[in-house]
């Protein structure tokens, strides 16, 4: 099963790229070759209007074929590993949302990129082939993996596969599923993420094999990120460490300020463009399409032309008007010229990226270009992460850091003249700054970056800035950007460590209203209206003992509930006596009935079997024996254990709910590690 999900992201995320690179390249070839025409706003006209429809199909098409697909997914997913069944996150058609919007949200000019929607993308491809499609439509013959384990482990190894699809960074995918995605992690899970981001690697170099003759239209070699630094800065001196923090600090800084002001801009957008509805929406894609494609047209007309470097390597200005390489001339009338704002406005991401990390290039970018350009894409990147599109952020995050780390690098190289300084090297430094602020990822985005450039003399480096990064971000009390989004979007979500006041409280202080049981033996009529007053999951099942006294032999879950109510023919009886008929039937049932659908919402209290006529009058009258249904080995904490005990037991194993019991007399006996050995 990983073999197929492994191969089916690689194949959605080729698909993606190949597509981006060609409809880019057609409307970068275009908008140049009617500005070459001597028709400047015929090129701006044409421009603008290409990047509007894009993206306004995008926001179309994630509002009416898969509204879950809105967003990097990320924070939905990672909310999944983290206990949470998010609804539709895993439905087939947020699936072809997220892969065909992302088309068109990229491929439109936006200030952000489609790395992160492929993890999302790679976890519902890993979803729906373990469970043999999405939501209630699912293969029967799949049945033995319709339970929560291997939906974790298949989820978990999705996110990976996504992460090398979009970097060809297989370490780095299994890191971040680690490090940002899991809330518990096991061996097996780590080499089965392995194996999979190893199919996916192979996967993607057999189908960039085939496009390697220029057989893929605009493709080519680019598409897929990969920026080779052979060449580059391998040692350095110790002067340079001071701005080399000065880039972990500014990272730091900026990325807890993005967070910031998107969280404002997001909370702006729940109240006052959700209301709108689609309309609302579909306006805000288009205004801000309008926007990035207006500044990222116009700025660049307003920037003094740049004579062509000596030395250069290819043509300069460039001959051709596709997308990528460096060069751009963009209206320069001087011979041996090009703009060089411009030439990082007009290329794709992948490639615009791949000119600030290229090595040997001195004053290839002036100041003031790389300053305009770091201010526009950090707020254009601000301002559209959100909107009701498939959005990403490492490559923004790349980007931009990029921008203003090249430009801290052409700094340093004036100050110290006779020294070799490479502007290429602080431009990979300053992504790293950013992503590790923003982010606040350590050890994958390390790993990320080395794979991504090939170049392993800059591993301390990386690691200096992203350690500061983090540090600093950390200490302005700004939580990492998806937790954030996470709150924004209502998703509970458990830290790794409690807060140090749970300490201090019990887990009978916590408890709150006394809990809805059931007797063992329940009439039908009493489930079905005590199903429709509450939401709850899990219902105590409560008996008499020998003494007389009621205590707990179980625990019943809602699911369960819903359906015996579904197939009542099968496990009904007419008395309330507890006989051996009721254990036989339960011999009728396997466990993948009672599984939930994935991301399948709950249904409300007045939908399927608990709609009023529903069940018969007779039906209602007949009784439910719950014993043989029971979870009898279900998780108790003692009526005085610390809440932060309570934590750690809910987030490490996963479980929803946990039974408080009174503090027992009687000891039965004891296990050590000895026993289990």
């Amino acid at each position: 099963f990983m073999v197929s999900a492994g191969v089916a992201t690689a194949l959605a995320a080729f698909a993606v790229n190949l597509s981006v690179e060609n409809i880019s390249g057609f409307k970068f070839w275009a908008t140049l070759t009617i500005m070459e025409g001597g028709n400047l706003l015929g090129s701006f006209l044409a421009y603008v209007a290409m990047n509007a429809a894009l993206v306004t199909a995008s926001v179309a098409i994630t509002l009416y074929v898969g509204p879950a697909a809105a967003g990097s997914g990320i924070p939905d997913v990672k909310a999944y590993l983290n206990g949470v069944d998010v609804p539709y996150i895993f439905h087939f058609n947020t699936l072809v949302a997220k892969v065909v919007g992302a088309v068109g949200s990229v491929a439109g000019g936006l200030a952000i990129g489609k790395e992160g929607p492929f993890v999302h993308a790679g976890a519902a491809i890993a979803a729906i082939v373990s469970q043999g499609g999405s939501g209630s439509a699912r293969l029967g013959w799949m049945r033995h993996f319709w339970n929560d384990r291997d939906r974790y482990d298949m989820v978990a190894c999705g996110t990976a596969a996504g992460v090398a699809a979009a970097f060809r960074s297989p370490v780095g995918g299994v890191l971040f599923a680690l490090e940002e995605m899991t809330s518990w992690w096991k061996n097996q899970m780590l080499w089965l993420a392995f194996f999979t981001t190893a199919v996916v690697s192979v996967a993607i170099r057999v189908l960039m094999k085939a496009c390697s003759s220029n057989g893929c239209g605009f493709f080519g070699s680019g598409g897929f990120i990969i920026f080779e630094i052979q060449e580059g800065q391998d040692t350095y001196e110790f002067f340079e460490l001071l701005p080399m923090l000065l880039l972990g600090v500014l990272g730091g800084l900026l990325g807890s300020g993005f967070i910031a002001m998107n969280a404002r801009l997001s909370e702006w957008r729940k109240r006052n463009l959700a209301p709108l509805g689609r309309r609302g929406r579909l306006l805000e894609g288009l205004a801000i399409s309008v926007l990035t494609s207006t500044l990222s047209f116009m700025v660049p007309l307003l920037v003094a032309c740049t004579a062509c470097p000596p030395g250069s390597e290819g043509a300069c200005p460039r001959t051709d008007n596709l997308h990528s390489g460096n060069f751009v001339k963009f209206g320069c009338r001087c011979a041996g010229a090009y703009n060089d704002l411009a030439t990082l406005f007009f290329n794709t991401q992948d490639d615009a990226i791949r000119n600030l990390f290229s090595s040997k290039t001195k004053r290839e970018y002036t100041v003031s270009a790389l300053l305009i350009f770091s201010t526009i894409f950090y707020f254009l990147a601000t301002l559209t992460y959100g909107i009701f599109a498939p959005t990403g952020l490492f490559v923004p995050s790349i980007l931009c850091g990029a921008a203003y780390g090249r430009l801290v690098g052409i700094f340093v190289a004036d100050m110290h003249p006779g020294h070799y300084i490479d502007e290429g090297t602080y431009a990979l430094l300053g992504a790293a700054s950013f992503l590790g602020g923003a982010m606040r990822l350590t050890v994958c985005t390390c790993v990320m970056l080395l794979e991504l450039t090939n170049n392993l003399a800059l591993l301390p480096l990386i690691m200096l800035v992203l350690l500061v990064a983090k540090a600093v971000g950390d200490g302005t009390g700004i939580k990492p950007v998806y937790e954030v989004q996470m709150s924004v979007k209502g998703l509970p979500f458990l830290q790794p460590q409690p807060e140090a006041f749970m300490r201090h409280i019990t887990a009978k202080e916590c408890c709150g209203r006394p809990p809805v049981t059931f007797s063992r033996v329940e009439k039908v009529r009493s489930l079905v209206e005590t199903l429709r007053s509450n939401h709850h999951n899990g219902f105590p099942v409560m008996a008499h003992g020998v003494d007389g006294e009621r205590h707990i032999c179980g625990v019943v879950l809602r699911q369960q509930l819903l359906t015996l109510l579904a197939t009542g023919n099968r496990s009904m009886q007419a008395t309330p006596a507890i006989s051996e008929n009721s254990s036989r039937a339960a011999l009728s049932y396997s466990v993948p009935e009672f599984s939930k659908p994935m991301s399948d919402p709950v249904p409300r209290c007045d939908e399927g079997v608990l709609a009023p006529g529903a069940l018969s009058p007779e039906t209602l009258e007949m009784y439910l024996d719950l014993g043989p249904f029971l979870n009898t080995s279900y998780h108790v904490v003692q009526e005085d254990a610390p809440l932060s005990k309570i934590y750690q037991l809910l987030r490490t194993l996963g479980l929803r709910h946990i039974c408080v019991i009174p503090r027992c007399a009687l000891v039965v006996g004891m296990i050590t590690r000895a026993d289990l050995l």
